[in-house]
């Protein structure tokens, strides 16, 4: 997040787009509710009627895969108007003339045939993003997981930079990470192309740095792989596979290519607290520890770095992820002989500027958020106050493209996927809690009453639902939450493992999946 959770309810103006914030993040959701409370104007970009969407002055329903049309619309607007931030553009950013040039041709009423949404409630919240004093854009993987999903972002942040909505407080670009750490896993550079702290592998002087301070000569400068990368790879050029905390079989898209792949390796180690799917089908498992049972710190969406303290003794034969690690990394021949993770982090702040002032020891007085590069330093509130870290702010004029896989005879309906309140990811968890699957203990397909009376499906009725790739029985849920012509449900069961389904096509910059559009067809089952 450019700013804080705590400055939404600030905003004067939220648009939310691909988020479904009062169920994936209800106490983010408790924020937007504030604002509102306070007068704020709330849009909800989403093709699903979502509680969000239900909380929201306008519902965006727009067509699944059509956000860019709709934010290049609302560009034309502001720009085509003069409420753009002419200061701002002016002396802040670049690309503005090419940005002009691309948005132009999309015309609101061109736009409403690609998203289904009026002309005249797009040219409305355009003005009002555009005239709010502090204006706030909250995203999710509604946003990112489509073939364009790199360019969705890039339109978000032109029409944030467009209005200067970036850079001050309650405003800002703000993605909402899905789990308490994932912020933090990318931080410490658990991505193919860098270091911790976002540093490239391809930089020969950040290389230098980090092989100096791990005593080694030499860093590889190529980029690895990605998860569907290495997927892709198993059994060629990847011969075994190291899974730390991620279930891939239930949570990859084309779910049986994943099993196949993972058996085609030589070898494959799989550390988690429980036997998930994927541990099944490995060689070796390693039992790690849960939160409870772990010493070390967490980094949250705001990019907040917090302690995270041991709680009680691992259970059983589980030890300590970085204990496991530092024992295999020695048995392969590089020993790492760490004697606490406030000894590792010391380590990681030697060599991370945007963690340089963070320790054990001021973490002990509440939780900081990056950059904090001195130690005398209190921490970022928000991103981007004076200029951007590269300097200048640049345009990015991306066009609309349709999903990879759209509806036709065979396959006429659209599937989406996402969560659900009372559960997380793949079940692994919130399965085992003897309280939660007490209160959400089935799943459901979600298919609107006008398809559902053409299929002859009443509520409760037993689907198949078939795509390209693969199909699942599961129970019909009539509802006017989805529109016609779309269906939804969630990944989190394993008896409805949904990603058999989902198409693995990638967007071509960050390689992450189309998981959110993908065609099937649904029947009852007799």
């Amino acid at each position: 997040m450019t700013n804080s959770i705590a400055e939404i309810a600030g905003a004067d103006f939220i648009l939310a787009i691909g988020t479904n914030t009062t169920e994936t993040h209800p106490v983010i959701a408790l924020q937007v509710k504030k604002a509102k409370r306070e007068g704020a104007t709330l849009v909800v970009a989403d093709p699903r009627r979502t509680g969000m969407a239900d909380l929201a002055q306008v519902h965006l329903q727009l067509k699944s895969g059509s956000d860019i049309a709709m934010l290049n619309a609302m560009a034309n607007v502001i720009i085509n108007e003069g409420l753009y931030n002419k200061e701002f553009v002016d002396t802040r950013t670049k690309g503005f003339e090419a940005l002009k040039e691309t948005v132009a041709k999309y015309t609101p009423e061109h736009v409403e045939e690609l998203t289904g949404i009026p002309a005249d409630t797009m040219k409305q919240v355009a003005r009002g993003y555009a005239n709010a004093k502090n204006a706030s854009i909250l995203y999710t993987m509604g946003l990112t997981q489509h073939i364009c999903g790199t360019h969705n972002v890039f339109a978000v942040a032109n029409l944030a930079m467009l209005c200067g909505h970036i850079g001050k407080p309650n405003s800002g670009v703000n993605p909402l990470r899905g789990q308490n750490n994932v912020q933090g896993a990318c931080d410490m550079g658990a991505l193919p192309g860098v270091f911790t702290g976002y540093q490239s592998v391809t930089s020969d002087e950040v290389r230098a740095k980090y092989a100096k301070a791990w005593g080694i000569n030499d860093l590889p400068a190529k980029p690895g792989l990605t998860v569907g990368d290495m997927l892709d790879a198993a059994g060629k050029n990847v011969k075994g596979m190291y899974i730390m905390g991620e279930n891939p079989v239930l949570s990859d898209p084309d779910a049986d290519h994943v099993v196949h792949a993972l058996e085609k390796l030589d070898f494959l180690v799989v550390q988690d607290i429980f036997l998930t799917e994927t541990a099944r089908l490995a060689d070796v498992v390693l039992p790690a520890t849960s939160f409870a049972e772990k010493d070390g710190t967490f980094s949250n969406t705001e990019r907040r770095v917090q302690r995270v303290r041991q709680a009680i003794d691992p259970v059983g034969n589980a030890r300590a992820d970085w204990q496991i690690v530092s024992d295999v990394a020695t048995a392969m021949g590089y020993p790492m002989d760490y004697n606490s993770t406030a000894e590792i982090f010391d380590e990681l702040a030697s060599v991370t500027p945007s963690y340089a002032g963070i320790s054990y020891d001021r973490l002990e007085e509440g939780g900081l958020q990056w950059p904090c590069p001195t130690p005398d330093h209190p921490g970022t509130q928000y991103l981007h106050k004076d200029k951007f870290v590269g300097g200048i702010g640049n345009f990015s004029a991306v066009e609309y493209i349709p999903p990879a896989e759209l509806p036709d005879q065979e396959y006429p309906f659209v599937l989406s996927t996402g969560r659900r309140y009372y559960h997380y990811h793949t079940g692994t968890m919130t399965m085992r809690t003897g309280a939660l699957e007490v209160h959400y203990g089935t799943e459901s397909l979600e298919i609107n009453p006008a398809d559902a009376c053409k299929l002859n499906i009443a509520e409760g009725d037993m689907v198949r639902v078939k795509s390209r790739r693969g199909q699942v029985e599961v129970k019909a849920n009539l509802t006017e939450v989805v529109p016609p012509g779309m269906v939804f449900t969630s990944f989190h069961f394993p008896e409805v493992p949904i990603n058999k389904l989902t198409n693995s096509m990638k967007d071509p910059i960050c390689k992450i999946p189309e998981l959110k559009v993908c065609s099937v067809s649904i029947e009852k089952v007799s």
